[in-house]
């Protein structure tokens, strides 16, 4: 997946010995689909922002790598846009653990509601996006990747919902009766 997925899919063409190509050419005039408001318009993003290369994917096995699945929606497009261009087989792998939680600091993820990870199994994801295979890099794998040393810490809060700071999700919060004298 140009951009998000180009560095991981460096490293994983590097460690399987598979070819990397691009087989997705990214406009670059397009920003992060996964922001947006709306899913029609997060649609209409992908179809302006990727377009499938027919000469490289047809009649080839692929394996797609991103950096993550926050709603599926992006990937479940972009899988079937391979297909569409002739690919017999679209594998998914995605460079971070699945997305459980909602980020606070700075990432605008949406609520746990809206995040497949926290919804479904992997293999529902798998189905859900129409892919052939998916896999996720583990979280020891991530810092592992991440060179995590002693005096180094992460915050891991959207992979497993233990956030360093007290927060409160508002969407929880059942209203109070208000009481008048």
């Amino acid at each position: 997946m140009p951009d998000s997925g180009v560095t991981a899919s460096i490293g994983y063409a590097s460690e399987s010995g598979l070819p990397l190509r691009f087989g997705l050419i990214r406009n670059h005039y397009v920003g992060r689909t996964f922001i947006e408001p709306r899913q029609t318009v997060r649609d209409f993003g992908v179809k302006l922002k990727l377009n499938p290369v027919r000469s490289l994917l047809e009649g080839k096995r692929v394996v797609l790598l991103d950096d993550s699945i926050v709603r599926g929606t992006t990937s479940r497009k972009i899988v079937r846009m391979i297909r569409g261009a002739g690919a017999t087989e679209v594998h998914m792998r995605i460079s971070c653990p699945p997305t459980i939680s909602p980020c606070f600091y700075g990432v605008d993820t949406p609520s746990k509601k809206e995040l497949i990870a926290a919804n479904k199994t992997v293999d529902e994801i798998r189905e859900f996006i129409g892919a052939d295979s998916l896999a996720y890099l583990s979280l020891e794998g991530l810092k592992q990747a991440c060179g995590d040393g002693e005096k180094t810490t992460y915050c891991t809060a959207c992979y497993t919902g233990r956030y360093p700071t007290h927060w409160v999700d508002v969407e929880e919060i059942q209203p109070a009766a208000v009481v008048r004298r």
